[in-house]
């Protein structure tokens, strides 16, 4: 039967039944009204147990890493010291300066700490005259165009930005320089001016060493006078004791996880294996070579292109920049050592300073083995510094070889010319030492402790960063030569590139640890500017990455201004680098003029001071009227002075100066920015 919904309707009447009432709630209102209060009760629940299932976080107690005390004064204080000695290095001469200072302080009454003013606040300086009887000593070396090194930036700023009063700070100076360089010390004579011009009380005269001639002997005598005037002027007495001062405890671990030992890292252990960014001196990037190719056609020389790839580095780099390499020592040298020192080389090794409050906990990063020492962090090929010949005399047993090691360390008129004999003309390294003095066996940790570190090697970046952003390349010569001892004398980092090939026997790629270094050797802001560059031999390195950049920016359709190139070497067939390139460029218009100076191609030596004479009315013209910027790369000793001088002659004889005007019309160019110099020695 079909269903059928029957509207209910009360009938009339007192006979009928009366019908049941309707209920308040019908099913479905109940049907309905349980499923809401279900729900509401399930979201309720629901809720409260996302609530409880919220992981609780524990509050984590933080880490506290001791944090490096930056007041200078409160080491001092703490650790009862009362000289401090300060050092802006870029290569690492005046830091290594400073320490022979530290150490030899307590031969003469003082308690002397090393210091890096970039760790320390130096603004504390005047605080120093809180402690009785305290010297602060700088060793500041000069970078670049008479500019202060990195780490003593902000050092120059504070005494450039502030007055403070040094009143009671007692003071001495140590200047590292090298008078081929127009502005000789100039970092060591600023601060000693600036430090009396501030108040403080100079003890000793400014030291002012001279790497063109002997910068090891000018340290010596000057501190030969300067300890004594310490000793005059606080009343202490040298102690007369000249044993040896060890810096540094040999620790050989017995229980060692060879994933934690050191095998070439410059800071970070594994920094090779995982190369993170910023990369930089404590973190160099491992490049891999992607070209290394001999320049030259001929000769006995070698000369070089090589080209780091850098890609994914995130490295950025500008014409004129400077590329930092750490080079590793030759194999053979290490292992000789090794053989005369009967040492086994793979021995896991810790050198740990014995002055526990020392910023430098170890002289290279530790642990590591002997080999590893040897191989990356200790320079074995320069010659040894007196204070390391003076150390070792103790290890002589010929009694003989003992008295020429002190002679040489002295600062006797005697013992200086045999240093300067024996060690530095003859270019003997501490493996002819070894070998020329057979007595002499020092303990090979001592050794270790004693030699100074690897140096990075810097370059000309030989390339544009806008036209080759992956990749640097580099321009050198191979260093070596015979010795009057009848060695032969390799640069460390030259030859090491040298041997640098692309892909191994075994399928690995070559690489090189390297970083980049800003230079102030830059292109004018306006490319309308002309531009004249000098760069002989490998001094063209800087100026490959200018014509790339120049022939960028006329393909942007910028207006170029001239573009002059004067290079120098010795025949057309020999050593004419780049030639083909150079051609090029002048061939597109980029390089307006290419003068270069064959100098033995004829029978009187022709060089780029020649070329400059020649076309002496042009280049008045560029400089005087035209705005031109004027770049020299190369040898600083003779080629960038001839130059200037042939720049004072261009003034006077088209421009009419007076000699003295002249001198000043140049260096008003190099305060503009418009002489600029990129130069070593």
């Amino acid at each position: 039967m079909e269903d059928m919904e029957v509207e209910r309707v009360a009938p009339e009447g007192p006979d009928v039944a009366p019908v049941e009432e309707e209920p308040l709630f019908t099913n479905l209102d109940i049907f309905l009204f349980s499923l809401i209060v279900g729900l509401l009760v399930y979201w309720f629940l629901s809720r409260k147990k996302s609530e409880e299932t919220i992981p609780e976080f524990k509050r984590l107690t933080p880490v506290v890493t001791p944090q490096r005390e930056t007041s200078f004064i409160e080491k001092m204080k703490k650790t009862n010291r009362n000289m401090v000695v300060f050092y802006g290095s870029q290569t690492g001469t005046a830091e290594e300066f400073c320490g022979r200072l530290a150490k030899d302080a307590q031969r003469y009454g003082m308690r002397g700490m090393s210091a890096d003013p970039e760790e320390y606040d130096m603004s504390e300086l005047p605080r120093l005259a809180e402690i009785d009887n305290s010297l602060a000593v700088f060793c500041m070396a000069t970078y670049g165009e008479g500019d202060p090194t990195d780490n003593a930036q902000d050092f120059y700023d504070w005494m450039q930005e502030n007055d403070e009063d040094l009143k009671g700070v007692n003071f001495a100076v140590f200047g590292l320089g090298n008078k081929t360089y127009e502005h000789f010390n100039a970092m060591g004579k600023y601060t000693d001016k600036r430090l009396e011009e501030l108040g403080g009380k100079r003890i000793y005269d400014l030291g002012m060493g001279d790497d063109d001639g002997n910068l090891e002997e000018d340290f010596v005598s000057w501190k030969e006078q300067f300890w004594p005037a310490v000793c005059e002027h606080f009343g202490v007495e040298a102690t007369g004791d000249d044993t040896s001062i060890r810096q540094y405890e040999l620790v050989v671990p017995t229980d060692i996880n060879m994933n934690k030992v050191y095998t070439g890292e410059m800071g970070r252990l594994k920094s090779f294996e995982t190369q993170k960014p910023p990369f930089d001196a404590k973190n160099p990037y491992l490049a891999t070579v992607a070209v290394n190719r001999q320049l030259n056609q001929a000769g006995d020389r070698h000369l070089m292109h090589l080209e780091l790839d850098i890609s994914g580095s995130k490295i950025r780099y500008d014409s004129g920049d400077h590329v930092a390499v750490y080079p590793v020592n030759d194999v053979s040298i290490v292992n000789r050592i090794g053989q005369i020192l009967d040492a086994d080389l793979d021995t896991v090794i810790s050198l740990n300073n014995l002055d526990e409050e020392s910023n430098k906990k170890h002289p290279f990063p530790c642990p590591t083995t002997y080999r590893t020492a040897l191989t990356h962090y200790l320079d074995i090929t320069n010659p040894p510094r007196t204070n390391v010949l003076f150390e070792l005399a103790q290890y002589a047993t010929d009694p003989k070889d003992q008295d020429t090691l002190r002679k040489m360390a002295s600062a006797s008129p005697e013992g200086k010319g045999l240093y300067q004999s024996w060690v530095l003309d003859a270019q003997r390294n501490i493996l002819a030492v070894l070998e020329d003095m057979p007595s002499l066996h020092p303990t090979i940790d001592h050794l270790c402790e004693l030699l100074p570190r690897l140096q990075a090697r810097y370059y000309s970046i030989a390339s544009s960063g806008k036209v080759y952003p992956t990749m640097v390349s580099i321009c050198a010569v191979v260093v070596e030569f015979q010795t009057s001892t009848g060695r032969t004398f390799k640069g460390v980092a030259t030859n090491w590139l040298k041997n640098k090939v692309v892909v191994t026997d075994n399928g690995h790629k070559a690489t090189v640890p390297m970083y980049v270094r800003k230079s102030q050797f830059r292109l004018p802001f306006k490319a309308s500017n002309p531009v004249v560059m000098i760069g002989p031999g490998t001094g063209i390195a800087p100026f490959m990455g200018f014509l790339q950049e120049r022939g960028w920016m006329k393909e942007q359709g910028k207006d170029v201004g001239e573009t002059i190139l004067y290079f120098g070497c010795r025949r057309r067939n020999e050593d004419f680098l780049y030639q083909q390139e150079l051609e090029e460029f002048e061939k597109a218009g980029v390089l307006t003029q290419l003068n270069v100076a064959f100098s033995r191609d004829q029978e009187g030596k022709v060089y780029v001071q020649h070329l400059l004479k020649k076309n002496k009315e042009h280049l008045w013209k560029l400089i005087h009227t035209d705005n031109a910027h004027i770049y020299i790369c190369g040898d600083a000793r003779n080629m960038a002075r001839d130059v200037q001088n042939t720049f004072y002659d261009i003034a006077e004889e088209v421009g009419g100066l007076t000699h003295t005007q002249a001198v000043a019309y140049i260096k008003k160019l190099m305060t503009k920015g418009r002489y600029s110099l990129d130069v070593w020695s």
